[in-house]
């Protein structure tokens, strides 16, 4: 681990600076159902058991001795550029230390915070041939908020558990549990995601960079070929479940991953940098982390409530009007094809 003082003379002459969260707390940027779903996963039962499991067949010492092994670990002297944004990244957030970063020849545009208790950071060579220097800064962060949140054991249990399948083997659970058990960290990954694209906001704190990032990681490298206003619009309609059989494809193709669609990211991040959190965020108002001991989860589980009862009535709304529409139309089309009514006095589905 290093210090938090930045080699300026490694950053672009033109790199502009950024406000600075001294002491910020991750639950300053950290989205509602990041915590609403860990707090699931971790009721889910024999949940622990698996933890205990995984965290007794890897170590930080083996996930480390990989990277030394086969990837670069940046320094003033190895992809300094690279290494100066992660420490520039670490000092907008304030974090007490800075995680180490290898770079890692693989063409996938891809990035990784990996660990056990002592996290680092991969980055793929694949992102670095796609990404912009102020596009990677918001990648970086966004690694950085995996860290700052304390993602970094539960995403690397779940990248284990669906690489490595025979692990589960060792697990004394029944299929079924952890199938439940699989299910609960991906649906939690997916969120934690959404959190860390804000962390990743705060180290730019420029939104069109950051949605053209994503809009990247959708595309890959033909910026010139995309639009971000036409992406985002694609983000929306994406969004919106009009009808049920969307909203059961959504969750077919969905489900799975680890990662939320990168539309839904970019839609639900631009919604964010929209709104009056980010703004008092920048207008320099956050939670302090040496506050963190003292919040109360009652009030982070009423609120995670709050946020899920508005998400889940406007979803079912739209649902049940979708729903409607289609009991409505078919009935129509019945009476349009000449179906008959039942005769009085015989039960419904049956032939008079």
């Amino acid at each position: 681990m290093g210090g938090k003082q930045v080699a300026v003379s490694d950053l672009p002459a033109d790199w502009p600076r950024r406000s600075r969260f001294a002491g910020i707390s991750s639950r300053a940027y950290e989205h509602p159902a990041d915590r609403a779903a860990l707090v699931a996963m971790r009721k889910v039962p024999g949940a622990d058991v698996a933890v205990k499991k995984v965290r007794s067949v890897l170590s930080d010492r083996m996930l480390r001795m990989e990277q030394l092994g086969s990837a670069v670990c940046t320094s003033e002297r190895q992809f300094s550029r690279v290494h100066a944004m992660l420490r520039d990244a670490a000092d907008v957030l304030d974090l007490d230390s800075v995680p180490e970063l290898y770079i890692r020849q693989r063409p996938e545009v891809n990035a990784a915070a990996v660990g056990v208790g002592e996290p680092f950071i991969v980055l793929d060579t694949g992102l670095l041939d796609v990404m912009e220097p102020d596009e990677l800064r918001f990648i970086i962060g966004h690694e950085l908020g995996h860290v700052m949140s304390g993602h970094v054991l539960y995403k690397t249990i779940a990248r284990y558990l669906i690489t490595i399948g025979t692990m589960a083997a060792g697990v004394p659970l029944s299929g079924l549990a952890m199938q439940a058990i699989h299910a609960a960290l991906l649906e939690w990954s997916r969120k934690a995601e959404l959190s860390s694209d804000r962390a990743g906001l705060l180290v730019s704190q420029d939104p069109a960079i950051c949605l053209r990032a994503l809009m990247k990681l959708a595309g890959g490298r033909y910026a010139g070929e995309m639009d971000l206003e036409e992406f985002l619009r694609q983000a929306d309609e994406y969004s919106q479940i009009t009808d049920v059989r969307d909203h059961v494809a959504r969750y077919l193709v969905a489900h799975d991953l680890t990662h939320p669609m990168t539309a839904v990211r970019a839609g639900e991040l631009n919604r964010w940098a929209l709104g009056p959190d980010y703004a008092m965020l920048i207008a320099g108002i956050f939670p302090l982390r040496r506050h963190d001991s003292a919040t109360s989860m009652r009030q982070e589980v009423r609120e995670t409530a709050s946020h899920y009862g508005v998400r889940l009535k406007e979803q079912t709304d739209r649902l049940g009007s979708s729903v409607r529409r289609r009991i409505s139309g078919n009935r129509q089309l019945e009476l349009e094809q000449g179906d008959p009514e039942p005769s009085p006095g015989t039960p419904a589905g049956e032939t008079p």
